[in-house]
């Protein structure tokens, strides 16, 4: 009979300190981007394809590192506001190619100090070692 697991050892669980840590961040941001209309994840949306232009819903998932399915509801209503357009591809029209609207570009001209102010408060939060541990932990890959 083998022994039982020591459970206390998850109290120290990484996933969960991660995902936790993950809310507590993004309630920050949404709070502060809220009188704009927008969550973090509908500016995140905005902003890559305003700094990288058109790309394919998969495309767009993987710069994002989001799931598609959760990455096509966030488009629903962004697209829903006019804030992005959604077209069939030119070379397969079965892939559908996302564009951020003149008017998305503006609510996240409008919105950027409310991001800078979420992600100042962040970064004091955490702190600059916090901060570059987290960077790092984002682009780390743990197959």
């Amino acid at each position: 009979m083998s022994a039982q697991p020591n459970l206390a050892e998850c109290a120290d669980c990484l996933c969960l300190a991660t995902r936790r840590a993950a809310r507590r961040i993004t309630r920050t941001f949404d709070r502060e981007l809220r009188p704009y209309g927008l969550r973090v994840t509908q500016f995140t949306v905005l902003v890559m394809l305003s700094l990288r232009g058109a790309m394919t819903i998969g495309e767009l998932a993987e710069a994002l590192g989001t799931e598609r399915t959760t990455l096509t509801r966030n488009l629903a209503l962004i697209e829903g506001a006019s804030w992005v357009k959604i077209q069939p591809g030119e070379e397969d029209a079965r892939s559908r190619v996302v564009t951020v609207t003149a008017k998305g570009r503006a609510v996240v001209a409008r919105a950027f100090h409310a991001w800078r102010k979420a992600q100042d408060k962040t970064a004091a939060a955490i702190g600059s070692d916090g901060a570059s541990a987290l960077q790092a932990l984002a682009r780390a890959s743990l197959r």
